[in-house]
């Protein structure tokens, strides 16, 4: 086996067994603790997983991007909703009256430029400025969250469209749309970072960033870039969730960030950039989901799926940090 093997698949590959081993556990224990007579692994149970886990996982495709880049974006959650604003509020526009059900190609389109245009400000302070991304975007997640209450106040920002919500609960060869546009989300983020210059130059950007410049990679757009892919992704999440919810509330989206990082650092990205795997934080995002729906199968409450999903995260950071810290050299165990 090739020094460093061993590391890699403990950090991209486990993820997929740490899944089978929820599976076996909540299966077994669901028999003697669940107050339901429905089967953990009953196939309805999981197209249903896949559902719920598409609004955090598509925005946790977006911040592997980010932190293999070696950036965070604290500002997604904020993005989310204010691009779920603008969607459902510009379906009631005066100016949209006549358009009919095509009012909805529209709204989505404007959702999305929301994301791209709240991105594309984001890399633009970290390009021109050299603030660390952490920083800007801490701001600018309570600035955009500051825009969403401003838009209407305490009051939720409500539309219901049957049209929209029958595409939202439709089933394509058995999986929901939301499923869909998770896993072509997934599709084509892993293509850009494998087989295109920019996803080559982000790793190079993210494991060292002076070598990228003397390499002749010009940082700066390259943020830029992936800022506004992120914008887009959480803008696209919101669009997804909200074709079908039709209702957005000003704190929704809250925590998503956190919820994304955590997903991203379960399926092994590295915190420090330059390492990272768009499959596994698709794992990631399934594994957190998997434990709060098998939790909750036991009887478990919301706190201890908190406490529990921390105190992984807190084991997977621990684990690399060990990981990293043997560089290049095997891991022995």
């Amino acid at each position: 086996m090739e020094p460093g093997t061993l590391s890699t698949f403990l950090k991209r590959g486990a993820i997929w067994g740490f899944i089978v081993l929820q599976l076996v556990f909540f299966s077994v224990a669901g028999k003697y603790l669940s107050l339901s007579d429905t089967a953990f692994m009953d196939l309805d149970n999981m197209l249903l997983l896949l559902k719920q886990s598409a609004p955090i996982g598509i925005i946790a495709i977006g911040m592997t991007v980010i932190m293999i880049n070696g950036n965070i974006d604290l500002s997604v959650g904020a993005i989310f909703a204010l691009a779920a604003v603008v969607m459902l509020d510009s379906m009631t526009w005066p100016i949209f009256a006549d358009l009919g059900d095509w009012v909805i190609p529209v709204a989505w389109a404007l959702a999305l430029l929301t994301g791209v245009t709240l991105g594309a400000i984001n890399g633009l302070i970290v390009w021109k400025t050299g603030v660390d991304a952490f920083i800007v975007t801490l701001g600018a997640m309570l600035g955009y969250r500051g825009l969403v209450f401003m838009y209407n106040g305490e009051q939720p920002t409500s539309h219901l469209n049957w049209t929209l919500v029958d595409f939202a609960e439709a089933q394509v060869l058995g999986l929901p749309t939301a499923a869909w546009f998770l896993l072509g989300t997934v599709a084509v983020v892993w293509f850009i970072m494998n087989r295109t210059v920019h996803g080559r130059n982000a790793y190079a950007i993210g494991d060292n960033r002076e070598a990228a410049v003397n390499a002749g990679i010009r940082v700066g757009p390259h943020f830029l870039i992936n800022f506004m892919l992120i914008g887009f992704l959480a803008a696209l999440s919101a669009v997804v969730f909200y074709s079908e919810s039709g209702s957005v509330n000003p704190n929704d989206g809250q925590l998503y960030e956190l919820w994304a990082i955590t997903a991203v650092v379960l399926g092994g990205t590295k915190l420090t950039g330059g390492s990272g795997s768009i499959i596994s934080t698709l794992g990631g995002v399934i594994a957190i989901q998997l434990l709060r729906k098998g939790l909750g199968h036991i009887g478990a409450d919301t706190e201890t799926v908190n406490l529990v999903i921390g105190l992984i995260l807190i084991a997977v950071l621990f684990l690399d940090r060990q990981l990293n810290l043997k560089g290049k050299q095997e891991l022995r165990v």
